[in-house]
């Protein structure tokens, strides 16, 4: 399996040049050259595997590069019995008729990004012995909240790799902050910026392909990778569990082999719904791929219309790992299904850069609306979704998983289509105890810190309180530091000690 740019298709790595690189030299995105193929039978035999096997099974498709001892190492050390806290790693919990929700927080982070993120350390540790010559790897991370956790955890104190993370100071959670700057490892650091994300994301890309810095950084034998879903050793866990949560529905009964299902995803960086997208080439059964927004509602607007523009209000909601309006997967998703052309993907990003809009064509538009819907949730959507589905079905949901429920519902409604359906759920409520509660309460709750919030929230629901959340209330705070965007790059040789 060989890779290349979306921006220069003369490209070709091999999977460890791809991960341990992150991102290619001008700035393009590796994609696989060609998608691999699986069978219904294929499908069929992952029923009664477990999900490190299901892993196994897909992913060996990609890395083929990597032996079955290197890979048997890196999957069945991230998925390792006691790391997540349930059993299936990715439970699949149906609540309503065609209505499954794909639990994906259920790892150290509370947070879908852990499906990934503990298996990257590990993807990068043999990538880089194959590939970087011995080099320190330093893993430059942009956050909107939940990436930024699921990263440090991954890789602290992970040998020859040191991990930089930045988020909006004023653009995540109390209890995703506090995740970050309470975070433990020897070979990590957290710094805020003034800014929202797509401002921290714009920064590290500048910073990625910045060959003066990049030079400083090959002096002290050191090179940048990524842990955001750019890299694609970030992106490619994620298509397994959408193998994994079919396997689920056909093992509960709910379809036959070969029945379509839908995919819900609530989205940002596009990311985790293009891992769909991959399922689907894979020959996945999945009809439609419904992209979930926010208030900031950016790619429901594009998947509607073809033109992408950035150039709007930008919103502070409720679920702020989907603050974005630069979702920088898009694209792969554009390389892909106008044939692969390099040269239209370069002239876009470039106009997006420039302008902060391009409009596609329209065969690209209408390929794209034959396998994609889209649907956004107002703030006070999210919060009549989260306390109709508690009273309704005593199941209890964070806000990024209540923009994906409204959508699918309204969805419904519209009569496209009412297949079993999965909706991906990306973290736990307790990471947004405070949204959550006033949701449950018809916003009645009264202001409290945050751990109190957590303890009214769990006597109110009964939902179990995660043990690494729960773990937080005394530790100490270790990052305070706070820059400007235009200081990121001087900020990494301070958190470097360069």
């Amino acid at each position: 399996m060989q890779y290349t740019s979306t921006r220069d298709k003369s490209i070709r790595v091999t999977a460890s040049q791809a991960i341990a690189q992150g991102i290619s030299t001008e700035g393009g995105l590796f994609v696989p050259c060609e998608i691999p193929q699986f069978s219904l039978d294929k499908i069929n035999s992952m029923v009664s595997m477990s999900y490190i096997e299901r892993a196994k099974t897909v992913l060996r498709e990609y890395l083929t590069d990597f032996t079955d001892e290197e890979l048997d190492y890196c999957v069945s050390g991230a998925y390792a019995k006691g790391k997540f806290s349930s059993e299936k790693i990715a439970p699949t919990v149906n609540i309503d008729g065609n209505k499954n929700i794909l639990e994906l927080w259920h790892g150290p982070t509370c947070a879908f990004k852990d499906m990934a993120l503990q298996l990257l350390p590990y993807l990068m540790t043999v990538s880089a012995k194959k590939t970087a010559d011995g080099k320190t790897i330093v893993i430059l991370v942009a956050t909107s909240g939940d990436t930024g956790k699921a990263a440090l955890e991954g890789f602290k104190d992970v040998d020859n790799t040191k991990i930089l993370v930045f988020y909006p100071v004023d653009g995540v959670s109390p209890m995703q902050k506090l995740q970050m700057t309470t975070q433990e490892g020897g070979n990590v650091a957290v710094c805020a910026i003034n800014g929202n994300f797509d401002d921290a994301q714009s920064a590290v890309k500048s910073i990625f392909t910045n060959d003066e810095i990049k030079a400083q950084l090959a002096d002290k034998n050191m090179m940048f990778s990524s842990a955001n879903s750019i890299n694609w050793g970030r992106l490619v866990p994620q298509i397994v569990y959408y193998f994994s949560a079919y396997c689920d529905l056909l093992e509960q009964g709910r379809i036959a082999l070969g029945d379509e299902m839908n995919v819900v995803v609530p989205t940002g960086n596009f990311g985790n719904i293009l891992a769909a997208y991959y399922a689907k080439r894979m020959g996945l059964p999945i009809k439609y791929l419904v992209c979930a927004s926010n208030s900031n509602n950016v790619l429901t607007d594009f998947l509607h219309t073809g033109k992408y523009d950035k150039n709007r209000k930008f919103y502070t909601t409720s679920s702020p790992s989907m603050d974005i309006l630069i979702s920088s997967n898009l694209e792969r998703l554009l390389y892909h299904l106008s044939g692969d052309n390099d040269k239209l993907v370069s002239d876009l990003m470039a106009q997006l850069s420039a302008k902060g809009e391009y409009q596609i064509s329209s065969e690209l538009k209408n390929a794209i609306s034959e396998i994609f819907d889209a649907g956004f949730a107002s703030e006070n959507e999210v919060f009549d979704t989260i306390k109709y589905h508690f009273d309704k079905y005593n199941y209890l949901c964070d806000t990024h998983t209540a923009v994906a429920v409204c959508v699918y519902d309204a969805f419904v409604k519209s009569g496209k289509s009412d297949l079993p359906c999965v909706i991906d759920s990306t973290a736990s409520p307790y990471k947004f105890s405070a949204s959550v509660l006033d949701a449950v309460t018809n916003g009645k709750a009264e202001g409290a810190d945050e751990f109190d919030m957590v303890t009214k929230l769990n006597e109110l629901t009964g939902a179990p309180i995660p043990a690494p959340l729960a773990s937080l209330k005394d530790k100490k705070v270790r990052f305070t530091d706070v820059c400007n965007k235009e200081d990121m790059s001087q900020m990494v040789f301070k958190l470097l000690d360069l």
